[in-house]
């Protein structure tokens, strides 16, 4: 009892004392004690988040491999999976080992990426979606089909290609009325410098999917191989085996490195999102794209939030909708904060944009969608152009188009309400913090 009053006398001294030095020399008060304690309380949470921040995993061999349907309706064995990452991530390392540019010397970054083979990408997360990838890949193919075409028209089948022409398209060509092309072409003189990629032969046409099997349990890889068999989707849909779950956002950036379209888009694989507003997220990628041909495109239902749909949920699901988006506008950047919905699965990317958004990320679970917005605001400069391609000025960040989009409530969601919602607000001041103190940074490791 004596000693725990004299630990009580003691601490009571010492709250006085200190009070009565920062009443009396409040600068000295200052620079003894708080200026140090808030040092080393930065400290802490500068080693906090090194041990909390999510880091995402290597990709194993077995996940670097596709499986798809032949001619004869079997399935291949593994073929090795085109990746751009690889290639633009050994130039990245060679051009630090080997620099040509002096220290110190600013210049626009343009990001070298291999020449597109097709003209849309889709990347499906799938993880447990036996029971709801098959409507939404049957809206899929039958727009993509009838809007880009196959690499190969004698895949089409014929009550396909009829279906094709009775909505003004054409047998594996694009649709009679194609989106407005303002692409900016390749440089005719940039194969000529040293380590430049050579253009591509001509304009990528079709489209391919890739849909990633995140760790499934069910049905999921044999669902979609027979629905490609069914469809000859042969070669077009590839199925790519993650060996363990790493959640959606990994599962889209895996399957975004290995892209091969001009556009490369990623959807959910319950087809929530109306498909056929693809077109209209093409648009908005090329009002908004910069002279180095980069450009995002979002779906939006923030249209929707008084709609009849949206009115009628629960309370509860409204109201952590609401809470969410003002936490979002709270912690992100200006750009990210004033976009009205950033978690809709349907999002789209010009391909010169992926190097400046898919090499850097971290988060992989549901709040990897805000990462890449803040990623493409923050992305380097590149040139602006003059209507005769001279440069005129430079340009910060890659600007993305708000689409709104037609979506639908499907069931089957693995999204627990209140759960996930406090996990994503705790990641999003996790991602925050950890690119404001540099725990994350823009680097090649």
């Amino acid at each position: 009892m004596a000693a725990s009053e004299g630990l009580l006398g003691s601490l009571e001294r010492l709250a006085w004392l200190l009070w009565e030095t920062a009443w009396e020399r409040p600068f000295y008060f200052f620079l003894t004690f708080i200026l140090p304690l808030l040092g080393l309380a930065i400290f802490g949470v500068y080693i906090l988040l090194h041990l909390i921040a999510p880091k995402p995993r290597l990709p194993l061999p077995s996940e670097k491999t596709y499986i798809t349907t032949n001619s004869d309706g079997s399935i291949n064995t593994p073929r090795p999976l085109p990746c751009w990452y690889d290639r633009w991530h050994a130039e990245g390392l060679l051009s630090q080992e080997y620099p040509t540019i002096p220290p110190g010397f600013p210049v626009p970054d343009q990001a070298a990426i291999e020449p597109a083979e097709v003209e849309v990408s889709v990347v499906i997360p799938a993880f447990n979606e036996e029971a709801r990838i098959v409507p939404a890949l049957e809206e899929m193919v039958e727009y993509l089909d009838q809007q880009f075409g196959r690499p190969n028209s004698q895949f089409l089948q014929p009550e396909r290609q009829e279906r094709s022409a009775q909505k003004g398209g054409k047998k594996g060509k694009r649709a009679t009325t194609p989106h407005r092309l303002v692409f900016k072409p390749d440089s005719p003189t940039s194969a000529s410098r040293p380590g430049a990629l050579p253009s591509p032969p001509a304009e990528p046409s079709g489209y391919e999917i890739l849909i990633i099997d995140d760790g499934s349990r069910d049905r999921t890889v044999e669902v979609a191989l027979s629905f490609s068999r069914k469809h000859k989707l042969h070669d077009i849909l590839r199925v790519v085996k993650l060996e363990r779950n790493r959640g959606k956002g990994g599962a889209v950036i895996h399957g975004l490195r290995h892209v091969r379209g001009k556009y490369a888009l990623f959807a959910d694989a319950d087809g929530a999102s109306r498909f056929s507003d693809l077109g209209r997220l093409i648009e908005g990628c090329e009002d908004v794209v910069d002279g180095s041909n980069r450009g995002v495109a979002i779906g939006s239902r923030a249209h929707l939030v008084d709609s009849e749909a949206v009115v009628k949920r629960a309370a509860i699901r409204n109201f952590l909708m609401r809470s969410f988006h003002f936490v979002l506008m709270i912690l992100t950047p200006p750009a990210t904060s004033r976009i009205r919905d950033t978690q809709c699965g349907f999002k789209l990317f010009s391909r010169a944009a992926l190097p400046h958004i898919v090499p850097y990320m971290h988060m992989e679970g549901w709040i990897f969608d805000i990462e890449m917005l803040m990623l493409a605001e923050s992305a380097p400069a590149t040139p602006v152009l003059a209507s005769d391609g001279s440069v005129i000025g430079t340009s910060y960040g890659i600007k993305v188009a708000e689409v709104p989009v037609g979506w639908r409530e499907v069931d089957g969601s693995k999204m627990s309400l209140v759960q996930d919602s406090f996990r994503m607000a705790i990641g999003l001041a996790v991602l925050r913090a950890s690119w404001m103190f540099g725990v994350y940074r823009r680097r090649l490791t």
